[in-house]
């Protein structure tokens, strides 16, 4: 079991605790909110890339994939109307063409991520369009 603790901090701030951490969420000002913080929906985005970026990087170590650098984007495609929520997310993977990684390899701990270990990506298929992409700078 996850459990974690989110305090009101007034206005529209609320701190959560979350593994020994503390995360502050707030609106923006025209929302009644200070900006000193997230807002609650893009962190969805950052769990998706938090999971599977780490299963992503662990298979690529144990293939011996001389990786230097790694990057990732999330886009999420909101609706128009409230409840306002993702229907689309997107993942771009980002590598370093320099590094010279086998494209199979990378596909393989991206699949191996996406349909085996990260939790994140499996919650979030089952409620919308989860697509990935792999960009090599």
């Amino acid at each position: 079991m996850h459990e974690i603790n989110c305090s009101w901090n007034g206005d529209m701030a609320f701190t959560a605790k979350v593994n020994g951490h503390e995360i502050v969420l707030d609106a923006e000002e025209q929302f009644g909110g200070k900006n000193t913080g997230p807002r609650p929906k893009p962190l969805i985005l950052t769990a998706l890339a938090g999971c599977s970026g780490m299963d992503v990087v662990s298979v690529l170590k144990k293939m011996r994939e001389p990786v230097s650098w790694f990057n990732m984007r999330v886009e999420g495609d909101l609706t128009e109307e409230h409840p306002k929520t993702y229907t689309k997310v997107r993942i771009i993977y980002q590598f370093r063409k320099a590094d010279g990684l086998k494209d199979e390899n990378v596909q393989k701990a991206i699949n191996l991520s996406q349909d085996r270990y990260c939790g994140v990506a499996t919650l979030l298929r089952k409620a919308l369009e989860l697509e990935s992409a792999i960009e090599y700078l």
